[in-house]
């Protein structure tokens, strides 16, 4: 009987705690008796056979890193039909009998494209900004939050040493998890997300100007990436109050650095789950957490799914931060 071979591959941003979920399925998988592929550059290594056979020592002391060891890069070439074919091809040449694909929508298309071509996918929500719909949580989100929580307090430090207003810029083009989270988290006095419209007089200068008459000297402005225009709304927040006013843009900071306790066990479930399908024959599903449970969904229904913006927590969020 010949052994089942699986690859594993990272796809879309990096996201820390994609090692841990890489490592999971390395030794699941070998422990059910399984060769496995690691596959260098996502979807683009996979079109060109850029496989490295693993084993147990293969992932070891990865699980605290952050990034993807395995690398990921984008594939055009491969949303075309050509390109899918060529990724069908170089399975079968490999005798490849299942995927395990980490990465956001995107890269869950791409494994729904495949598993429909006949190569069995399972896909696992690697993402910083929490914005997969079918998943209550994505493998970084909590380590992205809690460094743009440790640099916003460092900002915090000079900002209040020089009665300054700070616009803070943290990622999340969609969804604005990391703004809402984090801005409960350091006391913002304004939170901007993509999910909801403001009103600059009323969301902005008339909570600093109300926090001002209370005895406040200094201010912190999230905004999700999605909002964006930082530098404009630090500049429009300066003229209209008279308080200096700096912008300042995480960036891509908040995709590094060694993910958190959280990460690294979900990344760790999520991988272990993900073997479990596999070897029971499942194909076209992704990993997900629902109500603190990992569960599997068809990526079809996944994809379908609209994600829910808490609006209670972005209450909470307007109350206690005044």
């Amino acid at each position: 009987m010949n052994t089942k071979t699986i690859a594993v591959l990272t796809s879309g941003g990096d996201a820390p705690g994609m090692n841990a979920a890489v490592r999971a399925v390395v030794r699941t998988a070998i422990s059910s008796g399984m060769k496995v592929l690691g596959v260098r550059r996502g979807y683009n290594g996979l079109l060109h056979g850029d496989f490295m056979e693993m084993n147990l020592r293969s992932v070891s002391d990865i699980i605290q890193d952050g990034g993807t060891t395995l690398f990921t890069a984008r594939s055009p070439e491969f949303t075309t039909p050509e390109g899918l074919q060529k990724a069908v091809n170089v399975c079968q040449t490999f005798q490849i009998n299942g995927v395990v694909v980490i990465g956001g929508d995107g890269s869950f298309k791409g494994a729904r494209s495949l598993s429909q071509a006949g190569i069995p996918c399972i896909g696992i929500p690697g993402t910083i900004d929490n914005d997969i719909a079918s998943s209550d949580y994505t493998i970084g989100f909590d380590t992205a939050m809690n460094t743009a929580v440790d640099m916003i307090d460092r900002l915090r430090d000079t900002t209040e040493s020089h009665d300054r207003c700070s616009v803070v810029e943290v990622m999340g083009r969609r969804c604005g998890d990391i703004a809402m989270m984090t801005g409960i988290a350091v006391g913002a006095t304004a939170i901007l997300v993509p999910e909801l419209p403001f009103d600059f007089e009323k969301d902005i200068i008339e909570r600093m100007h109300f926090t001002r008459k209370t005895g406040k000297r200094h201010f912190v402005i999230i905004v999700a990436e999605g909002v964006g225009k930082v530098a404009e709304l630090a500049q429009e927040i300066e003229k209209r109050t008279g308080i200096e006013t700096r912008a300042t843009v995480l960036g891509h900071v908040q995709r590094g650095g060694r993910p958190t306790l959280r990460d690294r066990v979900v990344g760790s479930q999520m991988g272990y789950y993900a073997v479990q399908l596999l070897n029971k024959e499942k194909s076209n599903r992704v990993v997900v957490m629902k109500n603190g449970k990992i569960v599997d969904y068809d990526i079809t229904e996944a994809l379908e799914m609209k994600k829910q913006f808490n609006k209670e927590l972005y209450d909470i969020a307007l109350t206690i931060s005044i």
